[in-house]
């Protein structure tokens, strides 16, 4: 756990409060004798403290902002695909405490349990040492420019930007197929290609369909 609380730049007081954030419902069900909590409990409080702090900071970063693209902007920046980044930066999965059947489907890579780790976390430091502790670390960790662009760039709707091109020209079509499916059903790839009156124009992949035709649809724009 050092080497985790070195990786948060954060010292706990109480280490049962990151041991606990680790822990897995599937592992805390094993080992019901010892009294043990899963992190649901603390993964559930995260959630606000992190709202709270990204609310807190979009606010006072974007002053001419209107509600709702603030809400928007929030949203994608403490959705599950973020979380589950600052998860694989930190290096959470080497540290959950899994069950036997979550450790062998997979459980260490899965996308929904280490986002939900990285929310309990944030609540232990919370618990810890404050709104403060928590609030540092959730900047550390998530709230940067870098990391804005990046949300910004992931609510782009390429589909929509690629079909208003396409059709400053006349008989021209788009129709998008999936081409692949790739790895375990808990972390499945597809991939997709965008054809343009028949021929591909762009390929790109994602955790789901969605995902991969909106990547099709980039690759798209950026040949064109």
């Amino acid at each position: 756990m050092k080497e985790l609380e070195k990786k948060l730049n954060y010292t706990f007081r109480a280490p049962p409060l990151l041991e606990e954030a680790l822990t897995h419902s599937s592992y805390a069900n094993e080992h019901r004798g010892r009294k043990m909590n899963s992190n649901e409990r603390l993964e559930f409080l995260g959630d606000s403290v992190l709202g709270f702090v990204t609310a807190e900071f979009l606010f006072l970063q974007h002053p001419d902002l209107p509600e709702g693209d603030l809400t928007r902007i929030r949203a994608a920046l403490v959705c599950e695909q973020s979380l589950y980044e600052v998860a694989g930066k930190l290096g959470l999965g080497r540290y959950l405490r899994l069950g036997k059947g979550e450790e062998a489907g997979g459980g260490r890579e899965r996308t929904s349990i280490l986002a939900d780790a990285t929310e309990a976390v944030f609540a232990a430091v919370y618990l810890d040492g404050g709104i403060q502790a928590a609030s540092a670390l959730i900047h550390r960790c998530l709230l940067d420019a870098e990391r804005e662009e990046a949300v910004e760039e992931r609510r782009r709707d390429f589909k929509t930007e690629l079909q208003e091109l396409i059709q400053r020209k006349p008989d021209q079509t788009l129709v998008y197929r999936m081409v692949a499916e790739r790895g375990p059903d808990h972390d499945k790839t597809f991939v997709a290609e965008v054809l343009l009156n028949g021929a591909v124009a762009g390929e790109g992949g994602g955790h789901s369909k969605k995902e991969a035709e909106q990547s099709a649809a980039r690759a798209a724009l950026e040949k064109l």
